[in-house]
């Protein structure tokens, strides 16, 4: 379908982000197709919801973002919750998440309003909990200062009565991760950790991160976490810094939920969702972490070639003994597969 209302969201503070999407806007004056800018940020105005602002948007069929990966987060949250595809334009330092750069935004509008991208379907997460998620008044200004205002704790989604034990469902897409870390520098984060209905350990610990295999080059990475191919469906669970002698990894399956208690003893726990504070539990809450019944539809000018960019964004370093081997950066036999490999994935061909 040909593109007819295409949403922009845009980092104000970068030059490059700012020229970029005036590009985008003056492609779609000229061919007569609606263009809006959304999740704008405005002193004394608060954020909106994923839904609010695609209603307030006109339900775009496709959202660009002009920034980093947390620009493209903002678009994705949105994307998700609406069914539109997102694109991401690199105005960043690293870009993982992010498709093109600044001088291909013509291309790329080009490509799809042809209907000629390449979309990726990727596993997001959505939460339920014990109850509604608040911030305190007054330490949303602290946990965000020079970030922006605060995103609005996440509404309730319309459901009937719910079997006791099953919690509240809350409106809210993870793109990356769902983290629950301390608030006070001395008062650990003490929480117990289920998986499929029983308990794994209860952790003490600067914080646990929950993430998608989106996710897992993001905060889960930095902690130490595994790199999943983000084709793949599975919930990471990596604890930060616990006080016990297993702290490792766990990878749950995509159809099992992992729900985490905050216990008595423990600090009062921040939940982050794609780095953004959306709510605080006291000793007894619990959160539920769980794959989304939709996906986000990632939006390429060619398929994603992960290995490749995860060597290239990380800057991965060869060894010295091996390096001078020159080892080739291709392993693609020209001929067809034989019948015992025939059922796997085909690498993509390398670029020209």
């Amino acid at each position: 379908m040909p593109l007819n209302r295409l949403g922009l969201v845009v980092h104000q503070g970068r030059p490059a982000a700012v020229a970029a999407a005036r590009t985008a806007r003056l492609w779609c004056a000229a061919r007569g197709i609606a263009c809006t800018d959304i999740d704008v940020w405005r002193e004394g105005e608060p954020r909106h919801g994923g839904q609010e602002e695609a209603e307030a948007a006109g339900h775009p069929g496709a959202i660009i973002t002009f920034g980093g990966d947390g620009t493209f987060l903002r678009g994705a949250r949105i994307a998700a919750k609406d069914g539109a595809s997102v694109l991401g334009v690199n105005v960043g330092r690293v870009g993982f998440l992010t498709e093109i750069t600044t001088d291909q935004v013509e291309e790329a509008l080009d490509v799809l309003h042809r209907d000629q991208a390449v979309i990726e379907e990727r596993m997001v997460l959505t939460l339920r909990a014990s109850r509604p998620l608040q911030t305190p008044v007054g330490l949303d200004t602290v946990l965000c200062y020079g970030r922006g205002p605060a995103l609005p704790a996440p509404t309730l989604r319309p459901a009937g009565p719910q079997p006791v034990g099953w919690g509240v469902a809350l409106d809210v897409t993870a793109v990356n991760d769902v983290v629950l870390e301390k608030l006070a520098r001395d008062r650990q984060a003490s929480v117990a950790v289920y998986l499929a209905g029983q308990l794994l350990a209860s952790y003490s610990a600067d914080a646990v991160i929950l993430a998608t295999p989106t996710g897992s080059t993001a905060y889960n990475f930095a902690a130490g976490g595994p790199v999943l191919d983000p084709a793949t469906d599975a919930i990471v669970f990596t604890p930060v810094a616990p006080h016990m002698a297993f702290g490792r990894t766990v990878i749950a399956a995509a159809d099992e939920a992992v729900a985490v208690r905050v216990l008595p003893h423990s600090g009062r726990v921040a939940v982050s969702i794609d780095g953004e504070t959306r709510g605080v539990l006291d000793p007894g809450d619990w959160v539920a972490v769980y794959r989304a019944p939709y996906r986000l539809r990632l939006a390429r000018l060619a398929p994603l070639e992960f290995y490749h960019r995860l060597r290239e964004r990380f800057q991965l370093a060869d060894a010295p003994a091996a390096a001078i081997d020159q080892t080739p950066l291709f392993h693609r036999p020209d001929s067809p597969p034989p019948d015992d490999l025939a059922h796997l994935r085909r690498p993509t061909p390398p670029a020209a």
